[in-house]
C-alpha cells in the first residue's frame, strides 16, 4: 500500500426488526443506512402524506442515522393508521457484522 493511498470504510451494515403486534409476525430487514432508506420509502412516503393531520408527527424521508431512522419509520406507520395506532413497531436489533 502506497502512503498516499487511504483505506476505504465499509459501510455499517444494520439490521432492522419490524413487529406487527396484530398478527403476532415479525420480519426482518438488513442493508446500509442508504439502502435502508431506499426499502422503507414507501413507508416513509405515506407516513409524510398524513403529517399535516391533527396529532400527527413530521416525517423525514431522508434521516441521517440508523436510530432517526426507526423514530421516523414507526412515526410514519401511527401516521397512516385510522386510530392513531398500527399494531407495528420497529426495532434496530443489531449492527450487523
Amino acid at each position: 500500500m502506497t502512503p498516499t493511498a487511504k483505506r476505504v470504510k465499509a459501510p455499517k451494515v444494520f439490521k432492522i426488526r419490524k413487529v406487527n403486534h396484530n398478527r403476532g409476525s415479525e420480519y426482518f430487514s438488513e442493508g446500509t443506512l442508504e439502502e435502508l432508506i431506499q426499502y422503507h420509502g414507501y413507508t416513509l412516503e405515506c407516513g409524510q402524506s398524513w403529517e399535516y393531520e391533527k396529532g400527527n408527527k413530521k416525517i423525514n424521508r431522508n434521516p441521517k442515522s440508523v436510530k432517526a431512522l426507526i423514530t421516523n419509520l414507526n412515526n410514519a406507520v401511527n401516521n397512516t393508521a385510522a386510530n392513531g395506532y398500527a399494531g407495528v413497531t420497529y426495532y434496530l436489533v443489531e449492527e450487523a457484522k
